[in-house]
């Protein structure tokens, strides 16, 4: 399944720059300790992909842990892109992806 993960992170990753928001630097130090789900209050939905999201899924998966079950990151996705105004389907299709992959 691991394989399957790593290879969703780089679609999201590829969509990322696609679409021009993937950032060359991070946000703030405040904004990534934000405790708030996806960072909402802090960051933009594809900020968090970038920043947090994929970097922990990397990470859980590079120190042999044991991924989430029940994602549903698809929910927040489809409001959060929309409010970004980024062009969400192949992007949402990748999330489902995921949250199918994880169930």
């Amino acid at each position: 399944m691991s394989k399957e993960v790593i290879i969703l992170l780089e679609a999201i990753e590829v969509e990322l720059r696609r679409q021009e928001v993937w950032l060359p630097m991070p946000p703030s130090v405040e904004a990534m300790a934000s405790t708030t789900p996806f960072c909402m209050d802090t960051m933009a939905f594809s900020q968090w992909l970038q920043w947090i999201f994929v970097p922990r899924v990397r990470a859980i998966i590079d120190g042999g842990g044991t991924l989430p079950k029940g994602s549903n990151i698809k929910s927040y996705a489809e409001e959060a892109l929309t409010i970004e105004r980024l062009e969400g389907e192949r992007l949402l299709l990748i999330i489902e992806q995921f949250d199918l992959l994880m169930s």
